[in-house]
């Protein structure tokens, strides 16, 4: 009868150990997602902000030869990612897809000048930045205007401070939710040890001592915990890889590196920190009050 009851509690520390290892893994592999997010934001910003246009319009007089040259001295300027001259052709081309094919009928003269798109480095693209880059950029005689969208330069800018602060956040309240969530399944497999947690405290052992192996043992718990969830991490986006080759363009993997440090540190310290308090918790209870 006492084995059969042994082995029953130690299938229940058992099942406790292995619901912590994937309760675990699953909110770390959030966490993992999420702080992807993060650290990749700058770099979806740079994405963005390259991926800008300003449109340099040239008069309406300006051949394309004078404008092949002032594309060819632009372009070496510090502030410029890329440079493409659009001909009057292309031009006609365009307006004609957004306005008809018989637009051109009531001019007697193509009133499409020829244009240079142009892309900027994204340390460029601010509202201050864009005003100096303007200027530049107009100073040449044949140049008629420079076009380009402030409104979404500034929202772009915002919406994505707004969009890290909701994922900083997002990431704080899974470590509270995990770190309840862990407490709890710790408590499940240390409750089953309070007994000899109280002998231990009958013969002299000083807290340290009692919660030192409680804590490694949630260390390592921990840090396998952390291990699966870059697995499956690894996982998601090799399939993302596999079928959105687009978004490897925004995403740095070298900071992959630093996610799955973040991964580790959280795992770890989620796993210790919540034992700590379990462990502290179970060893200031009294004889009568570990029967409840």
């Amino acid at each position: 009868m006492a084995n059969r009851e042994h082995k029953l509690i130690r299938r229940r520390i058992r099942n406790a150990y292995l619901s912590a290892v994937v309760s675990t893994s699953l909110v770390l592999l959030l966490v993992g997602v999420a702080s992807l997010l993060l650290v990749n934001t700058g770099s979806v910003s740079d994405w963005f902000k390259e991926h800008m246009q300003v449109s340099v319009i040239m008069k309406t007089d300006v051949p394309e030869e004078q404008a092949e040259k002032y594309r060819e001295k632009i372009v070496s300027q510090p502030f410029i990612g890329s440079a493409e001259l659009v001909s009057r052709q292309q031009g006609e081309a365009e307006m004609k897809q957004m306005l008809g094919e018989d637009f051109l009928s009531v001019f007697e003269t193509s009133p499409i000048p020829v244009s240079v798109n142009v892309t900027l480095h994204a340390d460029y693209v601010s509202p201050d930045s864009l005003k100096v880059v303007e200027k530049v950029l107009a100073a040449a005689p044949e140049v008629e205007e420079v076009v380009y969208q402030q409104s979404l330069v500034e929202s772009l800018n915002a919406n994505l401070r707004k969009i890290s602060l909701v994922i900083a956040v997002f990431i704080a309240l899974l470590l509270v939710i995990s770190f309840t969530l862990i407490s709890n399944t710790m408590r499940l497999s240390v409750y089953d040890k309070r007994f000899s947690i109280h002998t231990m405290k009958l013969v002299g052992a000083t807290r340290a001592f009692i919660r030192a192996p409680f804590l490694l043992r949630s260390a390592f718990l921990g840090l396998f915990s952390a291990f699966l969830a870059i697995l499956m991490l690894m996982g998601i986006l090799f399939f993302i890889r596999a079928q959105f080759v687009q978004m490897f363009e925004i995403f740095r993997l070298d900071l992959l590196l630093v996610v799955m440090g973040i991964v580790i540190a959280a795992g770890v310290l989620i796993c210790v920190l919540s034992t700590w308090h379990v462990v502290n918790r179970l060893v200031s209870l009294n004889k009568d009050e570990l029967y409840y």
